[in-house]
């Protein structure tokens, strides 16, 4: 029979990450603003630093079939870390869109298959390049 680990936090260290916390929630990027550009077909979410970003409506999961009315209703939750749209349930976690995450990860999967298969003169001249040095190497097993 094993033992568990036990794991003592003194008073001193919580404090110690109490005052780091303080310290660094200044600068945390926060959504001050977020607003549904129909023109666009977009988000532009604004940080409390001060930074913008826009984001695609159709690349935000849950959000891809939203009417623009719907897609309106946008509403910042929390100390700024949540969006929520009520009518249509969906929420995304401010710090995840930071780091370009739109979704659960088979949500992301099919995002970049969508990219993948994308035709573009720019691709097709690529791959033109690529067979005339040989193609793909060969794999060796």
């Amino acid at each position: 029979m094993s033992k568990k680990a036990r794991i003592i936090t003194t008073d001193k260290e919580i404090d110690a990450a109490i005052a780091l916390t303080k310290l660094r929630e200044p600068f945390r990027p926060r959504a001050v603003s977020a607003k549904y550009r129909a023109a666009k077909d977009a988000f532009t979410i604004t940080l409390s630093t001060g930074v913008e970003i826009v984001i695609p409506r159709k690349l935000l999961q849950g959000l891809e079939h939203a009417t623009p009315a719907q897609a309106a209703e946008v509403e910042i939750w929390g100390p700024g870390d949540s969006l929520h749209w009520e009518s249509i349930d969906v929420d995304h976690f401010v710090p995840s869109l930071i780091e370009g995450v739109f979704g659960n990860r088979r949500w992301m999967s099919e995002i970049g298959k969508m990219g993948g298969s994308v035709r573009s003169d720019a691709k097709r001249e690529a791959a033109r390049k690529n067979g005339s040095k040989g193609g793909r190497p060969r794999v060796h097993a």
